[in-house]
């Protein structure tokens, strides 16, 4: 007769602290790669928000949006430019990350949101 896993402490109990160990160490690629992606948008945004660069970048990505493959392969050729602000891996990660339409837009949100965090404290300051 099979044993009803009904609660959480009977599932940990069955699987054993080992099996749980190695499950938590390990995240499913996918979840890993969407995470890595979150965290490279959150670090360019900051860098461009930072540099009061975040007009003119999101200017230039709602321009791209209607192209992102191409506009994507054209940073290519900006890649020297674009290192002081990335690393050569997080760069060519974000140019893959520019082909997604999805991203492109979650960018543009979050420069948007940085902005306007920095005209608050601009008002409250001043």
């Amino acid at each position: 007769m099979r044993k009803e896993l009904e609660t959480p402490a009977a599932v940990d109990e069955a699987v054993g602290p080992e099996t749980l160990d190695a499950l938590a160490e390990t995240e499913p690629d996918e979840r890993r790669e969407a995470r890595e992606e979150e965290e490279l948008l959150e670090r360019v945004a900051v860098a461009l928000a930072e540099r009061r660069l975040a007009a003119p970048a999101m200017f230039i990505l709602e321009a791209g949006l209607p192209l992102t493959f191409v506009s994507s392969q054209a940073l290519i050729v900006l890649e020297p430019i674009v290192q002081s602000v990335l690393s050569l891996k997080d760069y060519r990660a974000f140019v893959r990350l520019l082909e997604n339409r999805d991203r492109v837009r979650q960018l543009i949100d979050r420069l948007e949101e940085l902005e306007e965090q920095r005209g608050r404290k601009r008002e409250s300051d001043g």
